[in-house]
């Protein structure tokens, strides 16, 4: 099932999806909080930085667009510095195709999300929900029309901000049935009489329980809600995301398919779905089963949640993920460097002091086990760099490492002192320490504060250097020489 997965995934490069819907601007105020306003029972945000993405249908673009898709974009802004920052954004992209119409005096949406380290405090929303006119109504079809040409799919990304009439989708709908395009819905109105035709549709729990008047409690009743909306409005099929009870798939007139929750850890659920739907939509553009693609999706959704904001993630990141998940040996805590800069920036935000070190760590002994524990009573996360193997072979001649990387990495990420291991191909960690920027650099005391790598960076972000205590007449290469003589043993 995992080569199937990932040759789905090498099939996303180039797939065009044509996506329509409501754009807003997602703005997030980070700051932090240390005590109670005098005049009212509400915290002091002490905004530390800004950052400004584009939301709503805009993620599902920069979703596909990260996952190595192309995108023909419509949507409708207003006649303000909102609409023209969503479009400044989405003219930095040349796998972007944007027609964005520009309604005067109907303002662009905005949602700004105050955040303190990782909990956000506040929504504010700034918005109208009243539908387009008929003249930017009957502009958005006719480029709809105009756009599906060239592309292999069409997803509806349905916020309830006035774009997505009754008229479009189902105009919308109707033509990609004559096309014989695949159209998917995400939806957000309970009447899915306007969703009548559409190839799949994705609800959230609370939106299958209110287009479907049941309560949702588990899989089955997903199940037995998504077979009578289906029944009910013609759909082809149903992908409900359930949160902590995974994804239920129901195509009609087949089995459903229950695909269970991947994430370890759920940080922020924001733009998640776009995230779903946008690698449902390559899958099947790529010619994935609609299994194998929600599969796929299950999977993406997963890695998103585990960031913070409005997240996306790569064919990369995926792949790792899947290799991970169907791995009898899988070492979870073994990352890729981009996942290692996420889950540092969420430790950071939880105000979690980083600790780095580094080592090839061939043929574990007493002497690695003490760094590692001296590593993680300087910090309160420890992240262990580790020499890819050819980097080992540079550095230690073509008879070593005597464990290959993953052996190595799967070892080092069983101890409970490390929080996360990061293979390096280069021979030395600076690149990973200029990404990570740790508040604690840890070496052995063979070293000196000048001679480890990094010690000027890291001391120059305001961290420390910590040598650590050797434990006399260990190292790797002597248990080497001991394995090849044991009358050669060591009088510790």
């Amino acid at each position: 099932m995992t080569s199937s997965l990932l040759t789905c995934l090498e099939r996303f490069a180039g797939q065009r999806v044509l996506c329509v819907g409501d754009v807003m601007l997602d703005k997030f105020i980070y700051g932090e909080v240390s005590r109670i306003s005098p005049e009212a029972p509400v915290p002091v945000l002490r905004i530390v930085r800004e950052s400004n993405v584009i939301g709503g249908a805009g993620n599902v673009v920069r979703n596909i667009i990260d996952l190595g898709g192309m995108v023909d974009f419509i949507a409708v802004v207003g006649e303000d510095n909102a609409g023209y920052e969503v479009a400044r954004h989405l003219s930095v992209s040349k796998h972007v195709s944007s027609y964005l119409l520009t309604n005067p005096g109907r303002p662009t949406t905005i949602k700004t999300r105050f955040v303190a380290g990782t909990q956000q405090l506040l929504r504010a929303d700034y918005e109208t929900s009243s539908g387009i006119t008929e003249d930017i109504e009957e502009q958005v079809i006719s480029r709809i029309k105009l756009a599906a040409v060239d592309c292999r799919i069409i997803v509806l990304s349905d916020y309830a901000k006035g774009v997505l009439t009754e008229r479009v989708v189902k105009e919308a709908i109707q033509f990609a049935r004559q096309k014989n395009l695949p159209i998917l819905v995400d939806p957000k109105v309970s009447d899915y009489s306007r969703y009548s035709g559409a190839t799949l549709v994705k609800p959230n729990r609370k939106e299958l329980a209110e287009a479907s008047g049941r309560t949702i409690e588990n899989v089955e009743d997903a199940e037995a809600a998504a077979r009578e909306l289906i029944q009910t409005y013609n759909l082809n099929g149903i992908m409900a995301t359930l949160g902590a009870d995974g994804i239920c798939l129901v195509i009609k007139g087949k089995p459903a398919y229950h695909f269970e929750p991947k994430a370890r850890e759920v940080y922020d659920v924001s733009g998640a779905g776009d995230t779903v739907i946008a690698a449902l939509a390559l899958g099947i553009a790529g010619g994935a089963s609609f299994n194998e693609a929600a599969e796929i999706a299950n999977y993406a959704g997963s890695i998103v949640v585990g960031k913070i904001g409005t997240a996306t993630t790569t064919v990369d990141d995926l792949s790792q993920e899947i290799m991970r998940s169907h791995s009898e040996n899988s070492a979870q805590n073994v990352l890729q460097l981009q996942q290692a800069k996420d889950l540092v920036e969420r430790w950071r935000a939880k105000g979690q002091k980083i600790g780095f070190t580094n080592g090839c760590f061939d043929l574990i002994h007493p002497g690695h086990i003490s760094l590692l524990r001296q590593a993680r009573a300087a910090c309160d996360k420890l992240i262990v760099g580790l020499n890819t193997d050819a980097s080992v072979q540079r550095l230690k001649g073509p008879t070593r490492p005597v464990q290959n990387e993953l052996s190595r990495a799967t070892i080092l990420s069983a101890f409970s002192d490390v929080d996360a291991v990061v293979l390096f191909d280069e021979d030395t960690p600076i690149d990973l320490i200029k990404a990570l920027r740790p508040d604690v650099l840890i070496k052995g005391a063979d070293y000196t504060v000048e001679t480890v790598v990094g010690s000027d960076l890291v001391q120059g972000w305001g961290g420390k250097v910590v040598l650590a205590d050797l434990v006399a007449g260990q190292s790797t290469t002597s248990t080497i020489t001991r394995m090849q003589d044991p009358r050669k043993t060591s009088k510790n």
